[in-house]
């Protein structure tokens, strides 16, 4: 019998069905994955524990310092700053000015919701800090790819005000957390708005609501209506940019945000905020009008650590502003710019009014102090062209020449720098007043040639330029930089006879609170001499000769007077500078980016600003006392005689001069033609 055949099927060694391997490696899998999870867990929490370890020690190591911040709680300012102008009137404040301590309760509500509706509305609700405040703030910064939105508390802003510095570091803003906290432990909400409202910087020198109420709106802060609660609690955001004085286009804008924030909080109707809307604002000054005295009031501030270092005190600072004069000067250039700025390409200007003992009455340094701070009177370096002439011919005078000498005009032919006269004309032999007079370009040169580049500058440094001035021949027309008051200092050097002086404006200084004085001038400075007397009173006469017969005649005030016309090249600027018994005034016009003005020269609007204000301020002043002015000593007569090329010079140069009397051009006759085109 046959055996039947069987078959059987055999799973080949080490290998399995492709089910249970299927299975087998999803059990891998998620063994892996799970033992990597322990393992992400785990360093997780260890590496979340030393976190924490270094941050409680980060907290411990910055909270060391919180006992010194805060072991003194009794709001301590810096100090304030009160300018006053010669007749008392204050002109400017500094610092931290603040009105009345006010309370929750003398605060109007609605100054209260607006900023809350601006600032911080869950105020009365968080503990210092407002964690869905900064989660709304990143989402909006994220959102917009900028910082629109800032997420700190009133608290934290309070804390920051009160013991923190202004620096934007990790350190500073731990630290801001932390005092939040400790805020709201030792004071309560009411006291923390309290104390935030009093001390919150709101714009033009103002600390606190009850200053800026009193300031922006005439009124302390109890009587203002929901319209000007809108306003201070718009300037928070940025007080220069919002502030209704400097920019009440904006700060209307600001208001109008303001009112719709307080409308969304439920504060007030859309009615009520309609109808506050409706109300005209008060009307503002032009901020020109406004802050041109800002010009002066930031030289003087500027120079007070010079005088007194820097002390804790508020202090009231006297000074020489005449605010008579400022408004001539402040008018004249502003009303000369505003009808001929567009068609003769004029967008500055600034000037300066001085007494010959250096004394700054009046000073304006550019059209519009909320636009630009940069004062074009004391910190522009420009070429004062032809105004600078009258140096090279104080320096040929010392050098033996006079008045009458003969000189002769005609083109330069030799050397590298050859300068030519305006509008080309040369008319031969000229006395050296003929040539001052018509500002004749070769003639300056070859002053500026026969005495040397060195003595002009060494001239220069006795009239009070400290500027560096480029030891070439350019410099007799001006080419060098200057600044406008070292220009005006020059002048006054002219203008008293010859004595050295400084500019100045403080007279005194005292402390706001216990009246102790820190600086007073004394009333009678004494002087040195610096130039003979016999060589200032020719300038002074050929000066005069300048504005009688010559490129200075649209500066005529029908008073004595003396002065020069300077224009740069491409009339980039335009100067006159000029003097009276009482007064010495420095005009300048022109461009920022240093673009030609159209056809602007010295001798036309310059001259027009500077004969408008001497005019006004005419007799406001009394001459100068020479008696005021001590002459030099022994050894510094000997310094500036070995200067001199002549015993007769050095005879000159000891001369005293009683009083200054400018020529007053009768029976003058011309030599050159009635039709002369002007030089400048």
């Amino acid at each position: 019998m046959a055996k039947k055949k069987t078959s059987s099927k055999r799973k080949p060694a080490g290998k399995t069905t492709s089910k249970s391997a299927g299975k087998k490696t999803t059990r891998k899998t998620k063994a892996q994955k799970t033992s990597r999870l322990r393992f992400a867990a785990k360093w997780l929490f260890v590496i979340g524990m030393w976190a924490g370890i270094a941050l409680t020690g980060l907290f411990a190591w910055y909270a060391q310092e919180l006992p010194a911040i805060t072991q003194d709680a009794s709001f301590e300012r810096k100090r304030a700053i009160i300018v006053k102008a010669i007749d008392g009137t204050v002109v400017a404040r500094y610092g931290e000015i603040v009105g009345n301590k006010v309370t929750i309760d003398d605060i109007p509500p609605h100054l209260v919701q607006a900023v809350l509706a601006i600032e911080d509305r869950r105020f009365y609700h968080h503990p210092g800090l407002d964690p869905l405040g900064l989660a709304r703030a990143m989402f909006v910064n994220v959102k917009e790819g900028r910082v629109a939105q800032g997420g700190s508390t009133i608290t934290q802003q309070l804390a920051k005000n009160l013991f923190l510095s202004q620096e934007r570091t990790y350190k500073r803003k731990i630290q801001e957390a932390m005092l939040a906290f400790w805020l709201e432990y030792e004071l309560t909400k009411d006291e923390i708005l309290s104390a935030y409202l009093n001390r919150v910087y709101l714009g033009s020198g103002v600390y606190g609501v009850d200053a800026a109420a009193k300031l922006y709106f005439k009124a302390p802060v109890e009587d203002l209506t929901l319209h000007e609660c809108a306003t201070l609690a718009g300037l928070l955001k940025a007080p220069s940019r919002y502030s209704p004085l400097s920019n009440p286009g904006l700060s209307k804008q600001r208001t109008e945000i303001v009112l719709n924030a307080m409308v969304d909080a439920g504060y007030i109707t859309e009615a009520q905020a309609k109808g506050d809307r409706s109300i005209p604002p008060k009307p503002t000054q032009k901020p020109t009008d406004a802050l041109a005295d800002r010009y002066y009031t930031d030289w003087i501030v500027d120079s007070l650590d010079e005088l007194i270092g820097t002390p804790s005190e508020d202090l009231i600072i006297e000074t020489t502003l005449n605010p008579k004069i400022q408004k001539y000067v402040q008018d004249a250039v502003s009303t000369t710019i505003e009808k001929n700025g567009s068609e003769r390409a004029i967008s500055q200007g600034a000037m300066i009014i001085m007494r010959p003992d250096g004394a700054v009455v009046a000073l304006i340094g550019g059209r519009n102090y909320s636009s630009s701070q940069f004062n074009r009177a004391t910190q522009a370096k420009r070429p004062p062209g032809s105004s600078f002439k009258p140096l090279v011919y104080l320096t040929a005078l010392e050098h033996g020449w006079d008045p009458q000498s003969l000189i002769m005009d005609e083109p330069i032919t030799s050397g590298r720098y050859r300068p030519k006269n305006f509008g080309g004309k040369y008319y031969g032999e000229v006395t050296l007043e003929e040539a001052l007079t018509y500002s004749l370009n070769t003639v300056s040169y070859q002053l500026m040639k026969e005495t040397g580049p060195e003595a002009v500058i060494y001239t220069a440094r006795r009239m009070g330029i400290t500027s560096e001035l480029e030891p070439n021949l350019s410099l007799a027309l001006g080419s060098s930089g200057i600044t406008l008051l070292e220009m005006a200092t020059a002048y006054s050097t002219i203008a008293n006879g010859g004595y050295t002086i400084e500019p100045f404006g403080i007279t005194k200084i005292i402390s706001k609170d216990t009246g102790e004085l820190y600086y007073q001038r004394p009333p009678h400075r004494t002087m040195k001499r610096v130039f003979a007397a016999h060589d200032i009173q020719n300038l002074t006469s050929m000066m005069n000769s300048v504005m009688e017969y010559g490129t200075g005649r649209g500066a005529q005030i029908g008073l004595p007077a003396a002065g020069k016309t300077g224009t740069s090249n491409d009339s980039r600027d335009a100067l006159f500078m000029g003097f009276t018994r009482e007064l010495v005034g420095v005009v300048w016009l022109g461009n920022d980016d240093n673009s030609p003005m159209k056809h602007v020269t010295g001798g036309s609007f310059p001259a027009q600003i500077w004969a408008s204000v001497m005019r006004a301020a005419a007799g406001l002043y009394p001459p100068i006392n020479q008696s005021d002015f001590a002459p030099a000593s022994g050894f510094e007569e000997l310094l500036g005689s070995l200067f001199f090329r002549s015993e007769r010079d050095k005879q000159l140069h000891m001369q005293t001069l009683e009083n200054i009397q400018p020529a007053t051009g009768e029976g003058k006759k011309r030599s050159l033609k009635e039709s002369v085109r002007y030089n400048d």
